[in-house]
């Protein structure tokens, strides 16, 4: 049964001299890798090679069993040719896109969650500003936790359900628990990390993004690729150009 999407290149590889092997996201199917045969001809019905962040319309034939699709169509579009223009956008959006393919599986549909990696391939793309890149990413990650059903709880304690208030103390954050643990509750839990007031402030209310400081951001940015580190059991690729 051949099969109709939008989809958004996640992944490729280069399978002989001629023929490519990419990862899909899709908005109605979901995510699956796909042969692309004869893509890599100067003329094929793949508009020319397909590149990572490659989208528009495909055709294919899916095999749910198990296995790489068939890839017949893929009308691309030039939607987020504008990433290579900067390292450090291109640098965002590279470890969405491993997050993304690490946390879905396949055929497994996420319409939402397309709409979202779409919205901040375009904004990412339209700035130069790191700052407003790290907070694009850091906003993308929380939704795509969210949306696989692994959101942390960063507004209250985990354990004690206290509601968060700023003060020096600060907080905790603990990837077992998946959430802020407070100061009075932090001693139960094992490899918990101390959050700043302003860090922890940030992560409990997501419009401080807006004037936090790229200082606050990047220490953000430590825990989240603490968090998805434990999650995945292996560090993320693209952590390494994000880690102090």
């Amino acid at each position: 049964m051949v099969g109709r999407d939008w989809a958004i290149c996640l992944r490729t590889t280069d399978y002989s001299e001629t023929s490519q092997v990419v990862t899909l996201f899709t908005r109605e199917t979901g995510k699956f890798g796909a042969l692309a045969k004869g893509a890599r001809r100067a003329k094929s019905a793949f508009d020319g090679p397909i590149e990572i962040f490659s989208c528009g319309q495909i055709q294919f034939y899916p095999k749910f069993s198990g296995g790489l699709a068939t890839l017949t169509e893929f009308l691309q579009e030039p939607r987020f040719v504008r990433l290579r223009r900067h390292l450090y956008a291109m640098d965002c959006a590279l470890f969405a896109a491993e997050l993304l393919d690490s946390l879905t599986q396949p055929y497994d549909p996420h319409p939402s969650l397309y709409g979202v990696f779409s919205t901040f391939l375009d904004d990412v793309q339209e700035t130069t500003d790191t700052k407003k890149s790290l907070a694009l990413l850091i906003v993308f990650q929380l939704s795509l936790l969210a949306e696989v059903g692994s959101r942390p709880i960063l507004n209250q304690c985990v354990n004690c359900r206290k509601p968060y208030k700023q003060s020096r103390r600060g907080a905790f954050f603990s990837s077992q628990a998946n959430g802020l643990v407070c100061p009075d509750c932090e001693p139960a839990f094992v490899g918990r990390i101390r959050m700043a007031p302003d860090v922890a402030a940030c992560f409990a209310d997501l419009q401080q993004l807006t004037h936090a400081e790229e200082a606050t951001l990047r220490d953000m940015e430590q825990i989240l690729i603490g968090h998805f580190t434990e999650m995945l059991h292996r560090r993320p690729k693209m952590a390494s150009h994000f880690q102090k």
